[in-house]
């Protein structure tokens, strides 16, 4: 329609306000618009003074002759949307501050005044270990302390301290206030450092102490008796220190895998209930224990692997009894004052390889069965007065495996003189219960007796798996960690 839509649309409104007006103004006059000049034409409303219509029919007559011409109005163009508001840049994401270790677990908050305590008891670090206790960060940055979960306990606990070869010291160095203030520890291992005093009395009331390692330290004083109330204790090193007097039958009624109380000044006999030790390396070197071996230490068979009674006072024979070891690795009675043949029994030892028989007052002849032990790897007679050996135990000295010198043994060199071998046996030597050296517990010999050994072994009973060779005499070292003996 171009441009006639606009000036129908004045006509039509003009139309419009004219009926308006004609309601209200009846004597109106008459109103002439003249559109367009001379060609133009030209309306005229009113006139002559008509009488009015009503005004509702011609509104609605004129609305719907306006509608009929025109049509619809145009649709109005909608309203420009506001602009989009940009999208935020996302936010990098932020990492949680790290938790403090005392909001992980109030059991390691309780240990931290204890751990700074002790450290100002310390006054010689030359590794500089406590130079690490600084900070709240016991689990994450402090040396020689192992956190993990606790026993019957929620969180993160100190459940361990390895101070191994550390080299503490301090002129009041004791563990009494600091090892009570560990309340969840599981092991205490404090090898080769000067820690002084006693142990404290109420060590048997730590509920989880499983691992007591204090060897080559300065502690003095009895055998500590309340390690007999540590019930769950499995590990138990005293060697290397200054306890002096007897050591108590219970001991040896413990649960326990390893018992080293070796250089230490403790003078007794042996307990008779010796073989009732769990124990699978039993180290008692370098005491001053007296009297016999006892004849118990055969009940412990199905566990004792190693064994060490090497340099102390011990006299008499040695007991049948030592042939039921059929799973022991290591025997070694070394440096005492043992007689006596060595018995039959010991061909029985089918899982020996160290035996050690040295420096004692054995004689008579070297069974040739002992001298046939599968395992045997190193076999120590030397300075005693036996007489006699077979073609298999010269065949073990020309191997190596046999060392039997300074004894009484002819056409072998470096032995003892004819004189001393003829003082030592003008005098009689005996053993209380002879018969029974001859026994031998497997019933054959060793060519036969596969079939009666593999019954020896027959019972379901666990044992620790076998310790490398000769693994015991590690610990004679005193600053061999506890570590290493477990591995």
């Amino acid at each position: 329609m171009g441009g006639a839509y606009p000036f129908l649309l004045l006509v039509c409104f003009t139309r419009f306000l004219a009926i308006i007006a004609d309601e209200h103004l009846p004597h109106r006059q008459a109103m002439e618009i003249t559109i367009g000049g001379d060609d133009g034409f030209e309306i005229i409303i009113g006139g002559g003074g008509a009488p009015p219509s009503p005004l509702r029919k011609t509104q609605d007559y004129w609305w719907w002759r306006c509608s009929s011409i025109l049509g619809p109005p145009p649709a109005a163009c909608p309203p420009t949307p506001p602009p989009l508001s940009p999208k935020p840049s996302p936010q990098p994401l932020q990492k949680p501050p790290p938790a403090s270790p005392f909001e992980i677990s109030e059991l390691v908050r309780e240990v931290f005044p204890v751990i700074q305590a002790f450290r100002k008891k310390i006054t010689v670090d030359p590794l500089h270990i406590t130079d690490t206790w600084q900070g709240k960060d016991v689990c994450g940055k402090y040396k020689g302390f192992v956190c993990g979960i606790a026993p019957d306990k929620q969180g993160k606990a100190l459940v361990g301290v390895n101070f191994d070869g550390y080299y503490f010291s301090g002129p009041n160095l004791t563990i009494s206030e600091f090892l009570f203030g560990l309340k969840e520890i599981v092991f205490f291992h404090a090898n080769s450092n000067n820690f002084t005093g006693t142990i404290p009395d109420r060590i048997g009331e730590l509920p989880y102490l499983k691992e007591l390692g204090l060897s080559n330290n300065l502690f003095t004083g009895a055998f500590p008796y309340p390690l007999l109330k540590a019930k769950k204790l499995l590990l138990l090193d005293l060697s290397f220190n200054r306890f002096a007097g007897i050591v108590p039958p219970q001991v040896f009624l413990l649960n326990l895998d390893l018992l080293f109380i070796h250089n230490n000044k403790f003078v007794q006999k042996l307990p008779d209930n010796l073989g009732s030790t769990t124990a699978f390396s039993l180290n008692l070197a370098n005491n001053k224990f007296i009297g016999g071996i006892p004849k118990s230490i055969g009940q412990a068979s199905n566990t004792l692997l190693q064994v060490l009674f090497l340099n102390n006072q011990l006299t008499g024979c040695l007991p049948y009894e030592i042939g039921l070891l059929n799973k022991t690795t290591v025997f070694d009675v070394g440096f005492n004052f043992l007689s006596g043949p060595i018995p039959h029994s010991f061909r029985c030892l089918k899982k020996m390889m160290f035996l050690n028989l040295a420096k004692n007052k054995f004689y008579g002849p070297v069974p040739e069965a002992v001298c046939s032990l599968p395992e045997l790897f190193n076999f120590t007679i030397s300075y005693n007065y036996f007489t006699q050996v077979g073609p298999r135990c010269r065949k073990l000295i020309k191997d190596g495996v046999l060392d039997a010198k300074m004894n009484c043994i002819l056409n072998l060199p470096n032995q003892r003189s004819a004189a001393e071998c003829a003082k030592f046996f003008s005098t009689t030597h005996t053993c209380p219960n002879e018969k029974s050296l001859t026994y031998v517990p497997c019933s054959v010999g060793l060519e036969s007796n596969e079939s009666n050994s593999s019954q020896l072994e027959s019972n379901n009973v666990y044992v620790p798996a076998q310790a490398p060779r000769a693994q015991i005499y590690a610990s004679l070292l005193p600053h061999t960690s506890l570590d290493f003996w477990k591995n």
